[in-house]
Parts: structure tokens; sequence; C-alpha cells
């Protein structure tokens, strides 16, 4: 398709009022070809040339086909150097082509003045979430070397079931049952592992068998995670304005989020003082409390928790006594060459040496702390 005339349609689109949606941006495209005098004669090829530039004047583009592909979680884009996805199997290379590096750039400025965010020159990246749920973030030059670089995280509009994630074998039927118990006895708990791992799929899946009476206050930065509840609430962070001014942060929403009547919070992904809000929240009688963490094992996760909270405020023995009184377990994800999958299902308990985290169920049976947690069970359904 023609550079020139993607500019006739966009400034023919400029000139008419602008669109409220997909359907109705397809009907001023069609009017925009027309007046412009680009219009094909006939119908089949009309229908075609107005697909194909709604692509690309109000979608992501050649782009488009791979977020709208159920099976891919990610796509990226590394300057004029090729295009990725992920289908679950890590990033493969694609066979889409962008062009020129100013197309990328184009295509970039574009998707984040659609969601209001600026990306220029005086302010060279941009994290937002696209009309449709997509979280996309992009890195101009020269901060991005030989870029533009782009990044895709698609959105579920629902959550998966945990059959559905036993069929897929990111669960056993054991761990199933067992994290089912867990978010039936209101047990607080988090879903750790590295980037891309399931965490935020999982966490959404789990919190959408929560019983239906219960309110869920969700606190994140973009709103990500999908749940299949009827009483699920979500407080989105705001970044500030160009004045620099307005800005909304997660431990501010954690606070909010305490005057809703929730009965459960849970924070999208832990990242800096949300962790002290949170922790303070689930000892004050906010039981079956959740969130993620960015973690290389379960064992890592007193060490990063120190490492996010001890710089706002919460010394290492009280993080140590909120934590064993109000977050003991800990679901741990790791991507793998057949997909993400559950390794284990650990607990947080104190030892002679301080906090230890202590394997109570992995993919192969019960750990040596199945009997702690099958204490806390019990004792939360007594």
């Amino acid at each position: 398709m023609s550079l020139e005339l993607l500019d006739r349609v966009r400034r023919q689109l400029a000139a008419q009022s602008r669109p409220g949606g997909r359907d109705s941006a397809t009907a001023e495209i069609v009017r925009a070809l027309r007046a412009s005098g680009a219009a094909p004669p006939d119908q089949d090829s009309l229908l075609r040339l107005t697909a194909s530039l709604s692509g690309d004047l109000i979608g992501a583009g050649p782009l488009q086909p791979l977020l709208d592909d159920p099976a891919v979680t990610d796509v990226v884009v590394n300057g004029t150097g090729g295009v990725w996805a992920d289908r679950g199997d890590g990033l493969r290379p694609t066979e889409v082509r962008l062009g020129r590096a100013d197309a990328v750039r184009s295509l970039a400025c574009r998707l984040a003045a659609a969601a209001g965010r600026r990306l220029d020159a005086g302010s060279p990246y941009a994290d937002v979430r696209l009309p449709d749920g997509t979280r996309f973030h992009a890195v101009l030059p020269p901060i991005a070397a030989t870029g533009p670089y782009l990044s895709f995280r698609t959105h579920r509009s629902k959550a998966f079931t945990l059959t559905q994630l036993v069929e897929a074998d990111t669960l056993t039927a054991d761990m199933a049952d067992l994290l089912l118990r867990i978010v039936e006895a209101r047990l607080p708990f988090l879903v750790t592992g590295g980037t891309g791992s399931g965490k935020t799929t999982l966490l959404a899946s789990l919190l959408s068998t929560a019983a239906r009476t219960e309110r869920i206050v969700i606190v994140e930065d973009a709103a990500e995670l999908a749940l299949d509840h009827p009483h699920a609430l979500t407080l989105e962070s705001r970044p500030a304005n160009v004045e620099g001014a307005g800005a909304v942060d997660l431990a501010a929403l954690v606070r909010q989020a305490l005057r809703m009547r929730p009965d459960r919070i849970v924070v999208g992904e832990c990242r800096g003082a949300e962790v002290v809000e949170l922790l303070g929240a689930l000892n004050t009688g906010h039981e079956g409390g959740a969130g993620t963490l960015h973690c290389n094992t379960a064992a890592d996760v007193p060490a990063r928790l120190e490492a996010l909270a001890l710089p706002h405020g919460l010394p290492r023995a009280g993080l140590h006594a909120q934590l064993v009184a109000a977050l003991r377990v800990v679901v741990h994800l790791r991507r793998t060459g057949t997909g993400r999958q559950a390794a284990e299902i650990a607990v947080i308990e104190t030892g002679p040496a301080g906090l230890a985290v202590t394997t109570a169920w992995t993919r192969h049976g019960p750990g040596e702390s199945a009997g702690i947690l099958e204490r806390l069970l019990r004792e939360r359904t007594a």
C-alpha cells in the first residue's frame, strides 16, 4: 500500500468527523476513499482496501493480525530488525514486516496518541493500554539505539478455567485442586515467576473461582487481570501529565481500595511501596488477598520483598513479622520448552536463620512442608 494513498485518506479523515469506534471508523474510511477519489469501482476491491487501510489507520497496522490471534501473548518489534511473537513457547520470528524506521515510529506515535500519551523526541518512551486492553510500550531513538522498539502484551477478555490450565499442562490436577482449596480457605498468596511465565493468567483464573458474594478490588499499573467474576473492580494507576502533575501510584490506590469495603485486595504486580500497603491491609482482616511478584525462584521471595519494602520505611524485622502473619503461600511459575508451568506451591515460615520458603507441593506430589499447608487450610476452614 502506498504512503501517498495513506496520506490522502488521513487528510480526508481529518476533514471528516472523528471515528467513535472500529465500525464507525470503517464507514469513515469508505467515505474518505470516495471523497479523495481513491475508491475502487467494485465493491469487493473497496472492502479489501478498506480492511487494509483500517489496520494501518486505526489498528496496529500489519501487527493487528498477530494481536488478534488468540494464541499470541506478546509481540515485539526490534526496530527494522524484524517482528517476533510469543505463542506460549517463547519469542519466535514472524514474516511480518513494518518497513523503514520512520514507518515504525509513525505507528508507535499513533498508538500512543490514541491512548492519550505523548511520544516524541521530548518524551521518547511510553507505556499505555490500548482501547482493546493490549499493553503497549515503545522506546524511540536515540534512547533506542537501533529502534524504535515496540512491545505488545495482548489482553485476554476472559480468564481461563482451572480445567483449561490443567489441559494446557500449566497445572497438574492435584495442584489445581490444592489451589482451589487455598482460594476457598481465603489464604493470602503470591504468584511468582519471571517475565511472561503466566503469573497474571494464573492469578485471574484462581480469583475467578472466589465466591460470587465476595467483592474483589484489584489495583494495577495497567488493567490486565480479566476475572470471570461478577464483583471484581479495578483501580488503575496514572502517570504524571506533561506538567509533571496528577500521578496516582499503586500505594495510593491500595489505600483507596481499603475504603471500598473489599473482601479481597489484589495487587496486580508488587514492585515498590505498595508492598508495604498490601501487607498492612492483609494484617487488618482483609483475608484472601493476592498479587504477583517477579522472582527467579520461590525461595527468593523474602529477599525480593525486602528489596522492595526496606527503601519505603518498613524494617526487616517488621517485614518478616507481617509476612508470617499475613502472607504464607507462594505459587511459583516457570517457562519451559513446551510452555508455562506451575513449578511448586510453597509456604513461608520462620526458622532458626529467619524466614524460609519450603516446598509444599510440586508437579510430582507433596513436598516437605505439605503438612504445614494442610494445617493452615484446616485452621481456615474450621
